[in-house]
């Protein structure tokens, strides 16, 4: 899968193996350059410059590098992906602490193999140019930063491990083994709940391009009962 939305890419060839989804999206930003959501585990990055080459797009018209959170499938390239494209970097404050291994994340899931200094450490709410308009959601639970982004004007959500493959077609919160806090998860998981979603693209799933508010609703009200 290439292309899956006018701008956006899901990045092919970057699974470790056929049963195990990380998908890394590059989006277009309103001028000619773009922005990366995640970086994948260690090893990622020649994968990822293959698929560069493959569509004619250049390393360093990559200028923006979002982090959804620490876990090593999502920041194991980061420092590889800084060196090849010169992009700034971006996280929640929280996540950043830990990708910098300051302090050293203790919580489920695989930490940083090294440290990583973000450039620009985010609040909740706040907003930016990339991707032709960004808008940070915190959504903590899987981890403490956990972040997923909102392209308001065109009802894109990217949401990285705040949800997993469910029964079926449904979605599913990250199995509790790999979850810093599950009742915190459920909390974030209906606030984007009342987002208006039409495609819902989270990292270990999907992608889903239609419908993704109602994927989204369908989760928050099974949580409930």
């Amino acid at each position: 899968m290439a292309e899956i939305l006018p701008g956006i890419h899901q990045v092919e060839g970057v699974d470790p193996s056929p049963d195990f989804f990380t998908h890394v999206y590059l989006v277009k930003d309103k001028g000619s350059s773009w922005t990366l959501i995640d970086t994948g585990l260690p090893g990622t990055a020649p994968k990822i410059d293959t698929y560069l080459k493959k569509h004619g797009i250049s390393p360093t018209s990559i200028r923006s590098i979002f982090l959804t959170h620490l876990h090593r499938d999502h920041t194991g390239s980061l420092r590889d992906m800084i060196s090849r494209t010169k992009a700034k970097t971006y996280s929640h404050w929280i996540e950043a602490a830990f990708i910098a291994q300051d302090p050293p994340y203790d919580g489920p899931g695989t930490p940083p193999a090294e440290p990583v200094s973000v450039d620009e450490k985010f609040k909740d709410g706040d907003q930016f140019e990339a991707g032709g308009g960004i808008v940070a959601y915190h959504t903590p639970g899987h981890t403490p930063g956990h972040t997923s982004y909102y392209l308001p004007e065109r009802k894109i959500l990217f949401a990285g491990d705040l949800f997993f493959p469910g029964t079926g077609d449904t979605l599913s919160l990250t199995p509790k083994e790999y979850t810093q806090h599950v009742l915190t998860a459920q909390v974030s998981a209906k606030r984007v709940a009342g987002l208006n979603v039409v495609s819902l693209l989270p990292y270990h799933c999907g992608p889903y391009l239609r419908d993704g508010s109602a994927k989204v609703i369908e989760l928050a009200k099974r949580l409930t009962t």
